[in-house]
């Protein structure tokens, strides 16, 4: 039990580890170009070579990121406690809701430089808008599917609807709301990273850009990892807090393996 556990702890930097050499030896095998594919060494030494440059747009495009994150979260769970407090909103609202997800949020961000010029502020707004709709999505679900059975049960036992929501259907969402945040903020950095490469001077985005128009190609893979490495960070952030929050909605047998 031990060493299966052990290994597990491992398994993501075996695996990690195991792609970066398998992609080195395909590049000097293939004698791949650096300009269409540099080798991890080659993007190792662009980190190092520009790392200042690295961390201050790292930290630009994590702040812009997380301020879009939290208000999506804030607005997310409102609207999701909204849509899923009647069925009658719900269908009426759910179809706007997907009408507006399938927009490309690209196409926004020429409008919010209309509207706020460029740089801090779309950045912001992209990731929110992007990143808002999984949690709206699975508060209103959690809240949705409490069967009619057990609705029917509590009101006869005297409790309201507000009673059903508070005791019952916002404790059966948390899952729902907590499996959504991994979800949510790894679109939040897309949709920084996207505002960034069009309407702002500074974060990844625009790093990326600028190393794309000097033909700087390990550059660009720097910056990739980057943003890699920043998704990982707050991704298990968010699910160490789903844990923490709902960990007694796990199966305990997943939480075993």
């Amino acid at each position: 039990m031990n060493s299966s556990k052990t290994f597990v702890r491992l398994a993501p930097w075996v695996f990690t580890i195991g792609l970066f050499v398998f992609w080195e030896v395909i590049c000097l095998a293939f004698q791949i170009p650096e300009f269409f594919l540099p080798p991890p060494t080659a993007v190792f030494k662009a980190t190092y070579d520009y790392w200042p440059a690295i961390l201050r747009n790292s930290w630009i495009t994590l702040e812009a990121t997380m301020v879009g994150f939290l208000m999506a979260v804030g607005f997310g769970l409102l609207l999701g406690l909204v849509i899923g407090w009647s069925r009658t909103i719900y269908a009426g609202i759910y179809p706007l809701m997907i009408g507006f997800n399938a927009i490309p949020k690209v196409a926004v961000v020429p409008i919010l430089v209309l509207w706020f010029g460029i740089g801090f502020i779309p950045a912001v707004l992209t990731a929110f808008l992007i990143s808002f709709f999984p949690i709206v999505v699975n508060v209103a679900t959690g809240l949705a599917t409490i069967e009619p059975e057990l609705e029917d049960v509590l009101k006869a036992l005297g409790a309201s609807k507000l009673d059903i929501m508070r005791k019952v259907g916002i404790p059966r969402s948390l899952p729902y709301f907590f499996g959504s945040l991994k979800v949510a903020i790894t679109l939040a950095f897309v949709g920084t990273v996207v505002s960034e490469s069009v309407a702002s001077n500074n974060g990844i985005g625009n790093l990326m850009l600028q190393a794309q128009a000097q033909f700087n190609v390990p550059l660009i893979f720097a910056g990739l990892l980057a943003l890699a490495v920043l998704g990982i960070v707050m991704y298990w952030v968010m699910a160490v807090l789903e844990q923490r929050m709902t960990g007694w909605a796990q199966r305990s047998g997943f939480a075993q393996n």
